[in-house]
Order: C-alpha cells, then structure tokens, then sequence
C-alpha cells in the first residue's frame, strides 16, 4: 500500500525497557515508560497513544493502564539502536537511516573557539551561548 503521507512520532528519552547493551552504559532495569505507568498505578490516561497502539509496542510485559488494544489507529514499534553510542542524536539519525557506526564526538566544556568562530564567520551571527 502506497501513502500520500507519513507522520513520525518520537517521544523522546522515553524508553520502554531496556536495551541489550544497557549493562555497557549503566542502565540496567532501565524502562522510563514503564515504571512512570506503574508509578501512577493505572491513573495515567493517554488515550491518544494508546489509540495508536502504545500499550501493544510490549503485549509480554503490559503497561499498567496502557492496555493493547485489538485494532490500533497506526503502525507502531519500538527501535533497538545498532548504532555504537545512546545518545539522542544518534537515535534520531537511526531512524532516518542513518545509522553511526563511530562515537560522535562531544565537547563537555563547551565548543573550541576556533569552531565557534568558523560557525560565526558561515552564520554571520554571534554565538551568544556556549
């Protein structure tokens, strides 16, 4: 079947179990949505997304108040990262197809001048935050 359109839905830093490799970055027992679900005991209502067929992303361990439902609205899933690091970034170019095969750098103490001008210089605007 061809569409006209696709609509992509992230929630973002919002996982629903953890990751094979989760023992590698500390997050054993990791399950954002999960655990907020049974936090709120079944008083957590997000009909929309259980519309949608959240509650059947994970039908072995349900969500407590997000049950499967028979006929969802949408295609649903959840993504298992290859890529080599967590990081939002390389999630979000995963799903494009972009997989990062190599860590992205970072710049804990902010970026090197010589970046901040060459992006100054290209943008033609002053970098006010770093």
């Amino acid at each position: 079947m061809r569409f006209k359109r696709v609509f992509t839905l992230v929630i973002d830093s919002v996982g629903i179990g953890a990751a094979k490799d989760a023992t590698k970055f500390g997050d054993e027992g990791s399950d954002t949505l999960g655990h907020i679900t049974s936090y709120w005991d079944g008083k957590l209502k997000l009909p929309n997304l259980t519309a949608l067929g959240l509650g059947n992303i994970r039908a072995d361990s349900p969500l407590v108040g997000v049950l499967p439902v028979e006929d969802p609205l949408a295609y649903y899933g959840k993504m298992q990262e290859i890529s080599v690091e967590k990081d939002s970034m390389d999630g979000h170019w995963e799903m494009m197809g972009l997989p990062v095969t190599e860590p992205l750098g970072f710049f804990p103490n902010g970026f090197p001048e010589p970046l901040i001008k060459a992006i100054e210089e290209f943008s033609g605007r002053k970098v006010i935050v770093n």
